[in-house]
């Protein structure tokens, strides 16, 4: 008999979804960075094997929005709940066990498996952990409770595992060579972003959007061009840098791990453009593939 089902993984922002996802699909599918609200949209991962499909689903952190952008982000997270047939609730060893308690009701209230997966257990000791699963016990008593430290891989094969009891009987969602429901354009706007996440401080990162304005493939090399988005023209000029430096390092290390990402040699063009708010423009949104699900 075949399994197949979503695994979708929430939880509050910066507790390392993303990096779990990532593991969990053997593939750089999220982009993982140390700052909270990196992933804006729910991007499924996808595992096969002769007998099962997992499709693993990674979505924003969970927060009270203040803006067009983050309510649609909320959505995304909501969503998430509807069609899930194993949910990953995950937290970490820092956060309050009531944070987002909204999102902790409607959770509780779900009739599907829960695993309850705390992260960074190696930056608490064995009394403070058993403290907290304790306290995570009361708060979702259905979930059943996996620590794990991401960072070091430990506990996630425990999590695989799991998962892969709970898969319902089920013919496959998608094809079998399919690694992902996104097309080529997004993991390119998501690599960028994630380097500018990486390279840029305070309200930079999250004040910016990238679309790709082409992308051209033959069998040998592909021809990217992107368009990063900002607010205001105080961020253009951070963006590009002196003498153009910083927009240059983002391009040469998006380059460089596109050519993993596709195999392929990878010339690519960068250029920088102001859109004020666009982050609570309802058309603006859509256009950069936020509609609420």
């Amino acid at each position: 008999m075949h399994k197949a089902g979503f695994v979708n993984i929430v939880g509050n922002p910066n507790v390392g979804k993303s990096t779990l996802m990532n593991l969990l699909v053997g593939e750089h599918i999220s982009i993982a960075t140390f700052k909270a609200q990196t992933t804006r949209h729910r991007i499924m991962g996808i595992v096969n094997t002769e007998d099962s499909q997992i499709v693993f689903s990674d979505t924003p952190g969970v927060l009270k929005p203040n803006y067009k952008l983050q309510e649609s982000m909320l959505a995304f997270s909501q969503s998430a709940l509807v069609d899930a047939d194993v949910l990953i609730y995950m937290t970490d060893v820092v956060e309050k066990a009531d944070k987002n308690q909204d999102f902790l009701d409607k959770v509780r209230a779900l009739k599907v498996p829960v695993l309850l997966v705390i992260n960074k257990i190696d930056l608490t000791d064995q009394q403070n952990l058993e403290k907290l699963v304790e306290s995570w016990h009361e708060s979702l008593p259905q979930a059943e409770i996996i620590p794990i430290s991401a960072g070091s891989r430990f506990g996630v094969e425990a999590i695989m595992k799991r998962v892969n009891e709970l898969l319902p009987d089920s013919p496959p969602y998608f094809d079998k060579d399919q690694l992902t429901d996104k097309p080529a354009r997004f993991f390119v706007s998501e690599i960028v972003r994630e380097k500018i996440l990486l390279h840029y401080d305070k309200e930079i990162p999250y004040s910016v959007e990238v679309a790709v304005d082409q992308f051209k493939e033959n069998k040998s090399r592909i021809l990217i061009s992107c368009v990063i988005y900002v607010e205001r023209e105080s961020q253009k000029g951070i963006i590009i840098g002196h003498e153009g430096q910083a927009l240059k390092r983002v391009a040469v290390e998006a380059r460089t791990d596109l050519e993993k990402f596709f195999g392929k040699k990878i010339f690519m063009e960068l250029f920088v453009k102001v859109d004020r708010d666009w982050r609570s423009s309802d058309k603006e949104l859509r256009n950069f593939g936020y509609e609420q699900e």
